[in-house]
């Protein structure tokens, strides 16, 4: 499988913004107050705990647009699960700036490592079967692409982007609408042949419902693990399941036991806990 990516054109206005909120109106004044102009260093970003790695292009960028003269060197990959203690990456240059750009690079890393982290040990922990885990919309305003792509570099994979990119009827729609066959039958001849269409449904009868319309996939939403399992027996053949609602690291193994082909977990996004990522000075 290739490494995940995203090209520095797409990165770079993510990291503009974060430079320009934490530069203010007058700059860095600390690192003004107390360091020389001239004054050079070389500093390391070092892993403090064990996980998997994201957010080093960012890293790389939160440097190079404060000073185009800083060297940045990595010495670690995206998607790359190290040991604490291990050194991701060498910044040599200007001690001013190296230091203004340091919580911008940090603040990135750590979030988005800490994303790829959890998602790794959860795909991880259901290796033994079948289900794949995605992650949803429930992301950070602004930074969903980030948090998305941090879930693939932990092995995961992602669900819709936006609105914009596949059908997901939900409860509110099926209601307006007046029913789930209503529902998807306009679905299907709004989307042609490219856009996929998802069908949630609450209750078998509900997916009785959705699959007698020609659902081809189906989430089910806040079921038990017996009912799931019921439903990937009537889903067999027919279509292929997604569980979801209040999926948690605790939660994911039952879940995936019930044999549904994914895992839906907002969990990833809105929950994982910041992977500890430092900038150390170098004598």
């Amino acid at each position: 499988m290739r490494e995940p990516s995203i090209d520095d054109v797409l990165l770079t206005p993510w990291v503009t913004a974060a430079l320009t909120e934490d530069l203010g109106r007058r700059g860095d004044v600390t690192s003004q107050a107390t360091i020389p102009a001239e004054q050079t260093a070389s500093l390391v970003i070092k892993a403090r705990d064990a996980g998997v790695i994201c957010g080093l292009d960012l890293a790389r960028l939160s440097f190079a647009l404060v000073d185009s003269t800083v060297e940045f060197t990595a010495h670690a990959y995206d998607g790359q699960q190290v040991t604490a203690g291990t050194v991701l990456a060498t910044v040599s240059g200007n001690a001013r700036h190296l230091l203004t750009a340091e919580r911008t690079a940090l603040n990135f890393m750590t979030h988005l490592s800490g994303i790829a982290t959890e998602t790794q040990q959860i795909v991880a922990s259901v290796a033994d079967y079948k289900a794949q885990i995605t992650c949803t919309r429930k992301t950070i305003p602004g930074l969903r692409t980030l948090q998305k792509y941090a879930v693939r570099c932990g092995g995961g994979r992602n669900h819709r982007l936006g609105l914009d990119d596949a059908i997901l009827i939900k409860d509110n729609h099926i209601a307006i609408a007046g029913d789930i066959a209503t529902a998807v039958k306009q679905a299907q001849q709004f989307a042609g042949h490219l856009i996929p269409i998802e069908v949630e449904v609450d209750t078998l009868k509900q997916l009785e419902q959705a699959l007698a319309a020609g659902a081809k996939l189906v989430l089910l939403d806040n079921m038990s693990p017996d009912t799931l399992r019921e439903a990937v027996t009537m889903c067999a053949g027919k279509a292929l399941t997604e569980a979801s609602g209040g999926i948690t690291p605790q939660s994911v193994i039952e879940v995936a036991k019930t044999g549904v082909d994914f895992i839906a977990m907002g969990y990833l996004t809105h929950s994982s806990t910041a992977l500890d990522i430092g900038l150390d000075f170098t004598a």
